[in-house]
């Protein structure tokens, strides 16, 4: 009846009624020959009147039939062309046989489609797979005619690993039997293995992690610590006049203070990341804390914070973060006078801008990535990173956006 969807509506009514009429005919002839009826002229010439009359467009609507059905097949067989172009397309017997292959699997797998047919598909999976109870329950389930869709493994000719995303359709012959498995897949190698590097970085970033958390904490809040007090005691004052080491020392006790807060910052974010602890916070004056914290920095003087809100956040997390972000704004900053400023642009904005170079959004989404930098940056980084700062941000419910100015940048945070 679908063939039927393509023919006109006039052509649908001349078929009904020359079918109704020959019918009639057919009928009226078939009791003239048992002897049911007598043969008159009148029903010789109506009968052969219908045929000369509805023949013509009983095989109008006839061929225009069969032209929709060539219609649709071709559609489909287009449709098919399309699918194998970009898909990864096998049939395979209900045993597992190779019955047909198109070239994306055979340039995928590194073997020429003669070489495919017939080939068993327990050669393309590990020697450990294909004895495995997983892949009978595989090939049973298929069997029972259930599609399976999912993730798998295969092997190429060369030994090299191949991943595919796909699904595995048993088809049924015209007896209505399981003769015949459909596969259609796309090729995920890529993904996968940017996935295990991914990964491998992680383990990597989880191994720094400890060491920051358990080696660098004795000698960062314990050895260095002592050691900078045991020579503030064993050396008078007029002796630290005398070697002229009063600045060393007092760079050395602030810029010990900073990394011990960078320490905490950092520690706190990681125990965040591994859901070690909830977020802990507290409805702190924002300009308080900060001044507080970058009381202990070089460049303390080069950052101007003007009134702000009190808003709940984590000190030591927050106070890392907007820091980082301090420093990336005098860092990439040509200006004679380098200068940040905070402040409050409307009751719930933050506002951290400064007079470099100047950063757009575009810039700004993709250097928040993981292992980006800006082009131009030489030197080796410090801190958290722009894409921790925004993790850190993000963990508190706030948002944070660039905007490029002249001269410079604003870091906009919405705090609420």
């Amino acid at each position: 009846m679908k063939a039927l969807s393509g023919i006109s509506l006039n052509a649908k009514i001349s078929l009904g009624v020359a079918g109704v009429i020959m019918m009639t005919f057919f009928a009226v002839q078939t009791c003239i020959v048992f002897g049911l009826c007598k043969p008159t002229l009148f029903l010789a010439k109506f009968g052969w009147g219908c045929v000369v009359f509805f023949m013509p467009p009983f095989f109008k609507v006839v061929s225009e039939f069969i032209n929709n059905i060539k219609t649709r097949e071709e559609k489909v067989n287009s449709q098919l062309a399309g699918i194998s172009r970009s898909n990864l397309v096998v049939t395979l017997t209900m045993d597992g046989h190779i019955i047909t292959a198109n070239d994306n699997f055979c340039n995928l797998m590194g073997c020429s489609e003669s070489g495919m047919i017939k080939r068993p598909h327990h050669q393309m999976v590990s020697p450990e797979y294909a004895k495995s109870k997983e892949y009978l329950e595989f090939w049973e389930t298929l069997r029972r005619g259930e599609s399976i869709t999912g993730e798998f493994e295969r092997i190429a000719k060369d030994g090299s690993q191949r991943w595919l995303f796909g699904n595995y359709t048993p088809i049924k012959n015209a007896k209505g039997k399981y003769d015949t498995i459909l596969k259609i897949a796309t090729d995920i190698t890529a993904q996968h293995e940017a996935e295990d590097i991914v990964n491998q970085k992680n383990s990597y970033l989880e191994h720094a992690a400890k060491i920051l958390r358990h080696d660098m904490h004795s000698g960062i809040n314990t050895y260095m610590p002592r050691g900078l007090g045991s020579l503030k005691r064993r050396l008078s004052e007029d002796q630290i006049k005398e070697l002229k080491i009063q600045a060393p020392l007092k760079m050395l006790e602030e810029g010990l203070k900073h990394t011990q807060k960078v320490y905490a910052g950092v520690k706190e974010f990681t125990n965040l990341v591994k859901e070690e602890v909830q977020l802990d916070t507290k409805v702190l004056d924002l300009k308080s804390i900060l001044k507080n914290y970058l009381n202990s920095t070089s460049y303390t003087k080069q950052v101007v914070i003007d009134e702000l809100i009190e808003c709940e956040v984590n000190e030591p997390l927050f106070c890392t973060a907007i820091d980082n972000l301090i420093r990336n704004g005098l860092k990439y900053n040509d200006s004679s006078t380098k200068t940040v400023m905070i402040y409050m642009e409307s009751k719930d904005t933050l506002c951290i801008q400064d007079n470099g170079r100047g950063m757009s959004q575009k810039e700004f989404t993709e250097l928040s990535k993981p292992y980006t930098r800006k082009k131009d940056q030489r030197e080796s980084g410090s801190g958290l990173g722009l894409n921790i700062c925004i993790a850190i941000l993000r963990e508190h419910k706030f948002t944070i956006t660039a905007e490029k100015i002249n001269p410079g940048t604003k870091i906009k945070i919405k705090l609420q």
